[in-house]
């Protein structure tokens, strides 16, 4: 990987922290992320128009991918409303490539190398003292399922996503459909489940949901480029330093409290990560 490959996937990693710090910020974050979900919309058409047209068989992968970020942004937004960032978002991201990793060896026959199940161990280490932080600080713990749920959620898109891209020859055509289903499927069941009086009359809350949303598809935009140029196992590897930069950004922004022990937990899940990317 060449150094300007590098510095645009640790962009990528930066972006990724970067929007889940947004929707954090905002004081109603289900509104922030129903904003976030508007936003994605346009951004995805836009795309869409620049690319040929995929093939009806793709609809059903663009379909369920949809519905399943739903989820993930649904539980995501929870466990924000109930707990730090730098608690929140290394549990669900951490999580997800552990789950990924187990189901793929136990119902998809793919064995786990050494390597793989070394990492997996010292994922499952790494998430424990994470999860073990919430319970001996006496955070709310109701933070921990949510955060498990949407780590769930990622690692099932995440199946879908790598066979619906396949399929339609084209990843970069094939996110973009993904972004306006995700966007609509979001924005549409939040506001039917609490109404429109949901969405703030303030102009910054709208400004700071379309910011996350770019935010969003540059992340997303920079890593599907960097696979195309560089090792995909590397660039899903570097692309995990977002674990970092939110844990900074919770502590730089929010004021959140840096204990030891939340330091190394999420340096453990970083390197638990890397080693079951590469």
């Amino acid at each position: 990987m060449s150094f300007p490959v590098m510095l645009a996937v640790l962009g990528s990693a930066f972006f990724h922290a970067l929007w889940n710090t947004l929707i954090k910020s905002g004081t109603n974050r289900m509104a922030a992320t129903v904003i976030l979900s508007l936003g994605e919309i346009p951004f995805g058409i836009a795309v869409v128009l620049m690319r040929p047209a995929l093939g009806w068989e793709v609809a059903p992968w663009v379909i369920a991918a949809g519905c399943t970020h739903f989820f993930y942004k649904l539980f995501l937004t929870l466990a924000y409303q109930r707990g730090d960032l730098s608690r929140v978002y290394p549990i669900a991201r951490g999580t997800a490539p552990l789950i990924v990793a187990v189901v793929s060896a136990l119902f998809l026959n793919e064995a786990l190398s050494t390597q793989d199940f070394l990492g997996v161990t010292v994922l499952g280490l790494g998430i424990l003292m994470m999860a073990g932080g919430v319970i001996f600080s006496n955070e709310n713990r109701k933070l921990i399922p949510f955060a498990l749920g949407s780590a769930c959620a990622t690692s099932v898109y995440t199946l879908i996503d790598g066979h619906g891209a396949r399929i339609s020859g084209d990843a970069v055509a094939y996110v973009a459909w993904v972004f306006i289903a995700d966007g609509t499927f979001f924005s549409t069941g939040i506001l039917a489940w609490k109404g429109l009086s949901l969405l703030p009359r303030e102009r910054k809350p709208w400004a700071t949901g379309m910011i996350a949303a770019a935010a969003s598809y540059i992340a997303y935009a920079i890593s599907i480029w960097a696979t195309t140029v560089a090792p995909i196992a590397l660039v899903a590897a570097l692309r995990e330093t977002s674990i970092l930069f939110a844990v900074m950004m919770g502590w730089i922004f929010f004021h959140e409290k840096m204990t030891r022990s939340k330091a190394l937990a999420a340096l453990v899940i970083v390197g638990g990560v890397v080693l079951t990317r590469l």
